[in-house]
């Protein structure tokens, strides 16, 4: 429900001990924590008695079919466990992903219909699903409720059945949000029915996302998980797979954004809440692994950068909702910022050779040229082409790993569909398929669409050029080296200039994580002026003033990429860098580590004259007594709260209860009461 704050959890997801064995146990017990990020998937198998790492294994993410990533890792992963221990022994699968937090930033996600009760035309403006998702399709239908719960005027069920007629052959998945549904949901779970009834099609209602009187924000997050449901659900159904055919039978389960865990089916229906998912994991598992209480982390991965502060074993927490790719949700997460500057970002130049590290992942050309190794002669074959091509050479196209040609269904524009056919598992250089510029558009739109990968240069090849990577083709990198050095200077790449070029590259990555990690230690972004960029840069003066900027506390640093470029970076920020062991898969690590966890708001309002509202999800009840009102809100919210939990999968949850009072002038006692606030929390292990 609502976003939870105060002094209870979620600080206690970080203090509550994971290692401890359940009464009367005598066996040890086996956690498998599984992180499915853009790049690559991890897999740690935690002994949960002895609080320690007994194995872990990396596979490359297959987008097209998930499963044979996460099986790949976890069978790698069992592979290295103990002589006589098997998949028998997994007591918990939980998983953590940067899927839906990926699909946000870079803009995929299903087509979805909107529907708005009770909204009027400034309200689906402030909504910004308009702007955010230009074309989708949104329907405004009288109804909805007043601040009381009151119905403010029927539910217009003809105009809904109109508007489902002409969108549901365009959309694979509804969000419903209605004016004041946190103080009466009626109205959206009508809606929901009949939807279901007229398309079959998944829901989402703005009320089981949040318990915010922000109709607006509610919509849009609301529409935010809607177009996440099926890859959020693909990824339960490819790790479930993957237990299968593994033989493992034990409950799966999925980490949330504020770092807690939840039954796969649970989620299955509310991707939304795995947005900062992985980062969540990261910031559990960097403590986990590192012990420490106060840090800033920082974990890299192949497609972003995610950044959190721990400050004497506390997260900052977001109350105003977690924010990404510059929407703001309500969802509740820990307060991790979220970039688009990963091992994987694209390497782009600019007007007169500028160069820029893009937000958006690509695939490396190393890692293209180790799966298809007949890559290398296309590069060579690139670089002996002087006469065009320009800012296409070393460039491909390729279907998502683990896709198979014509497995999409869903309705494409005539000009992507037929590019779309083109495109083959194998990797295809790009100026053969983007011969026109409607073509390259094409390749453009379902790369965002995420139906086809492009592979080009990154910070990983740079780093293969320099030797301090070296698990994918060092002779593809160079290649894509020389030829982005000859488009940037317009020179024969030399070894030297091509060395140059690839240092250029590293180093530009190297001064966005500094500047990255100084704006979280400030908690606000600082201006990119010649000082902060002298920092960052690695200069230790500008004219004749020395300059330092530093974290006061660790900086601990997770995820694959982190000791090939954060060294560097601790040197430029003379700051202490933490590389615990096995920080390649932090965020695995803490996945296999969480509690289950929800929270539950319910408000009580008093209007002076002696009666007390009291307001939740499940309706408005009237007391004339303001000790009966926050009984009744006690206990709804305490029962809501165990029986969240429990359906997420909590064994023996207990339940922590908050209340904030706030009292009219001169008020003596509870008759004085103008609002009240009880925060529930539900917390037990898996």
């Amino acid at each position: 429900m609502g976003a939870f704050s105060g002094d209870l959890s979620p600080f206690l997801l970080f203090l509550m001990p994971t290692s401890q064995p359940a009464p009367g146990s005598q066996t040890t017990s086996y956690l498998i924590g599984v992180d499915t990020g853009g790049t690559y998937t991890d897999a740690a198998i935690i002994e949960a008695q002895g609080h320690k790492v007994v194995a872990s294994a990396k596979s490359i993410t297959t987008k097209g079919d998930l499963a044979i990533g996460v099986t790949g890792a976890i069978t790698d992963a069992i592979a290295k466990l103990p002589q006589g221990l098997a998949a028998k022994d997994i007591a918990l699968v939980s998983v953590s992903t940067t899927l839906a937090t990926n699909a946000v930033v870079e803009g995929h996600g299903s087509a979805v219909g909107v529907v708005l009760i009770g909204f009027d035309a400034a309200m689906v403006e402030r909504t910004g699903i308009a702007k955010a998702f230009p074309g989708i399709p949104i329907a405004v239908i009288d109804g909805g409720h007043d601040h009381n719960g009151d119905a403010r005027m029927a539910l217009d069920v003809d105009a809904l059945g109109a508007a489902l007629a002409a969108m549901a052959p365009k959309v694979d998945a509804f969000a419903v949000a209605s004016a004041f549904a946190v103080r009466n949901s009626a109205h959206e779970l009508q809606a929901r029915e009949l939807i279901v009834a007229a398309t079959g099609k998944p829901v989402t209602l703005s009320t089981e996302l949040s318990s915010s009187l922000d109709a607006p924000r509610r919509a849009l997050t609301a529409t935010l998980n809607a177009r996440l449901i099926a890859r959020v659900s693909g990824l339960i159904d490819a790790v479930g797979r993957s237990m299968a055919e593994l033989g493992i039978v034990c409950p799966l389960m999925i980490v949330k954004g504020d770092g807690s865990l939840a039954l796969a089916q649970s989620v299955a229906t509310r991707p939304i809440e795995t947005v900062l998912s992985g980062p969540a994991a990261s910031l559990v598992g960097a403590q986990w692994l590192s012990g420490l209480q106060s840090f800033i982390m920082s974990d890299m991965g192949g497609t972003t950068t995610d950044l959190g502060v721990l400050i004497d074993g506390r997260p900052r927490v977001n109350e105003e909702g977690a924010e990404v790719g510059g929407w703001r949700t309500m969802v509740r997460a820990t307060d991790v910022r979220t970039i688009g500057l990963g091992g994987d970002s694209e390497v782009a130049l600019g007007v007169a050779g500028k160069l820029t590290i893009n937000p958006q992942r690509i695939v490396p050309l190393a890692l293209l040229g180790a799966r298809y190794p007949q890559v290398l002669a296309m590069l060579q074959a690139d670089l002996s082409d002087v006469d065009g091509g320009g800012a296409m050479h070393g460039r491909f196209v390729l279907l998502p790993f683990g896709a198979k040609a014509g497995m999409l269904t869903a309705e494409l524009p005539p000009r992507e569909a037929e590019v779309l056919r083109l495109v083959t598992e194998a990797p295809q250089p790009m100026r053969r398929l983007a011969t026109s510029l409607h073509a390259q558009r094409a390749i453009a739109a379902l790369q965002k669409k995420g139906l086809v990968q492009v592979a080009g240069f990154t910070p990983s090849d740079a780093a293969h050029v320099l030797d301090l990577q070296a698990n994918w083709s060092k002779p593809a990198a160079v290649l894509a080296a020389q030829l982005g050095c000859r488009l940037r200077e317009m020179k024969l790449p030399t070894p030297e200039r091509t060395q140059a070029y690839a240092q250029l590259v590293w180093s530009e990555t190297v001064r966005l994580t500094a500047k990255a990690i100084l704006d979280t230690a400030c908690g606000f972004t600082l201006p990119d002026d010649k000082l902060v960029h002298a920092v960052c840069s690695g200069a230790s003066a500008v004219g004749l003033t020395q300059v330092n900027l530093r974290p006061s506390v660790p900086v601990v640093a997770v995820g694959g990429p982190v000791k090939v470029y954060y060294g560097e970076v601790g040197k430029r920020l003379d700051c202490e860098m933490v590389f615990p062991e096995y920080c390649d898969v932090a965020n695995a690590v803490g996945a296999a580590t969480g509690v289950v966890a929800h929270a539950v708001r319910v408000e009580v309002h008093g209007d002076g004259s002696g009666v007390f509202r009291l307001h939740s999800t499940v309706g408005t009840q009237q007391f004339t007594n303001a000790a009966l009102a926050l009984d009744a809100a006690t206990t709804l919210a305490r029962q809501s709260a165990l029986d969240a939990v429990r359906a997420m999968g909590a064994a023996d949850p207990q339940v922590q209860i908050g209340v904030t009072k706030t009292y009219f002038p001169n008020a003596v006692d509870d008759r004085g009461l103008m609002e009240a606030v009880v925060l529930a929390e539900g917390m037990g292990r898996p």
